[in-house]
């Protein structure tokens, strides 16, 4: 609670204060920006507006790019003002609301991958059920239970991290607040939140990813077994080469960042690992979306028509 904290305020100390990278960066991590919200907002609207893309995987491609809008959002702002005026301070209550938003939607968008591939799954291996199975009711509950879910972990880190007193150092060596900083900094014992971040936060990203691994397994045995022609073997694939070139672009440095028991790690590469979860990938999901997928570029195309 705040007024337990002698720390009133904190110091994002960003990712350069080298001048002449401060400018270059600010103009390379706005166009990202810009490339995530302009993309992932045309997605969304191309998905609602789209009766052709009113199918289940096309409503959880909508809920991935709402995810990525928000989830740049959280940290993006902040760090491109850091370029421009140097080193910025946060308030304590700021701090917490934008650790509370990094991991809910952080841990909202794994589960969301995970629906996903489950989707993949049911419509390659069991088409003829795929319509029962993935009925609209079912999809909405699955996505409302990502995001519920992911509300929730983030809700605990939140609570743990209120409680903890800070005198002192005021530092932060992130170019936003993330757990791991704000427990180095922290003066009352950290123990219980290192435990949570270690095991419900690992759950929270292995879960899923276990999940993807099994779906993808059985699709690719599925698919050797059963599948004669070449061509027919490629069409499944290539319909989850997205997904899977999304999953890899989240979970690698993810992965790297929260399944090794952390006492405090390395800060520079938490650092480097994280801008590429919060700000590279969620620019580059709709290029890989709408350039791999010809539903999405002929609804593209449809859009930009009308508009023009």
């Amino acid at each position: 609670r705040l007024n337990q904290t002698e720390t009133g305020e904190f110091i994002l100390l960003g990712l350069t204060d080298v001048q002449g990278l401060q400018h270059f960066s600010f103009i390379a991590f706005l166009l990202l920006y810009l490339t995530s919200l302009v993309g992932n907002g045309a997605i969304v609207t191309m998905v609602i507006f789209e009766p052709r893309l009113h199918t289940p995987m096309y409503f959880f491609l909508g809920n991935l790019s709402c995810l990525d809008m928000f989830y740049s959002t959280v940290t993006v702002p902040k760090m491109l003002t850091g370029f421009l005026f140097g080193r910025q301070p946060i308030s304590f209550g700021g701090c917490l609301v934008q650790l509370h938003f990094f991991h809910f939607l952080g841990s909202a968008e794994a589960l969301l991958l995970a629906t996903m591939a489950y989707d993949r799954y049911v419509a390659i291996c069991n088409p003829l059920c795929y319509t029962l199975v993935m009925s609209p009711r079912t999809c909405l509950l699955l996505a409302m239970a990502s995001w519920s879910t992911g509300f929730v972990h983030a809700m605990m880190h939140s609570v743990m991290t209120s409680r903890l007193r800070f005198c002192g150092r005021n530092h932060i060596n992130h170019f936003f607040c993330d757990i791991k900083p704000l427990l180095n900094l922290a003066c009352s014992a950290t123990s219980l939140n290192m435990t949570l971040l270690n095991v419900v936060t690992t759950s929270i990203v292995l879960g899923p990813f276990i999940l993807i691994v099994l779906s993808y397994v059985y699709i690719i045995s599925f698919v050797l077994q059963k599948v004669r022609s070449q061509e027919g073997r490629w069409k499944p694939f290539s319909t989850c080469a997205s997904h899977l070139t999304i999953v890899a672009l989240l979970y690698v440095p993810v992965l790297c960042n929260y399944t090794p028991p952390s006492s405090g790690g390395f800060p520079n590469r938490d650092v480097q690992v994280s801008l590429m979860y919060s700000t590279v990938t969620p620019a580059l999901n709709p290029l890989i979306y709408t350039l791999r997928n010809r539903e999405m570029r002929r609804a593209l195309r449809k859009m930009l028509g009308r508009k023009s």
